[in-house]
């Protein structure tokens, strides 16, 4: 687990910032064929300044919501998911952008979707997500979640909202 959520400046930084088309809007959903989207691991930070260390739960959690994020995004039909590696281990949303752009268009995979679970409060959790389409070479969802509990269904309810929002943005008609 890192300690930052410097991936997300760095992909800003990467791909100029615009209004997110739909997938069919720059053409990958009109064949019917699933995209191939990459689903990096993501990063997760604590600053709740609770006393328990709770990084081992949190580890498993943050596991889960990204194994379950590829299922349902899979599950749909409309993408195909893209394992990527970055210097011989799996690409991981905390990786050089750059490097993760290499690796998904070596895989041929369209999309990377990026993101992080940051922990402000015993209450209060964040999960930031962003994909880039790298045949565009600009990020087209970018979203900041906000749930409730710290609990596994907290993260199962923010695992599956997030990959509804990803589905509808992405997928909508133009």
């Amino acid at each position: 687990m890192r300690g930052d959520l410097r991936f997300l400046g760095a992909l800003t930084a990467l791909f100029a910032a615009s209004p997110a088309p739909s997938v069919s809007a720059v053409g990958a959903g009109g064949s019917g064929e699933p995209v191939a989207l990459a689903v990096l691991d993501f990063d997760y930070v604590d600053t709740s300044g609770e006393p328990a260390d709770l990084a081992a739960i949190h580890n498993q959690r943050l596991g889960a919501f990204t194994s379950a994020l590829r299922r349902d995004l899979s599950a749909s039909g409309r993408c195909r998911i893209v394992s990527i590696a970055c210097g011989g281990a799996p690409c991981v949303s905390s990786a050089d952008p750059f490097e993760v752009q290499k690796a998904a268009r070596a895989a041929g995979a369209r999309f990377v979707l990026t993101g992080g679970v940051h922990k402000m409060s015993s209450l209060i959790e964040w999960a930031k997500i962003a994909i880039a389409d790298e045949d565009e070479g600009r990020v087209v969802f970018d979203r900041l979640l906000s749930f409730r509990g710290d609990n596994d269904e907290a993260w199962r309810r923010a695992e599956s909202f997030a990959a509804r929002q990803i589905l509808e943005s992405l997928f909508r008609e133009p």
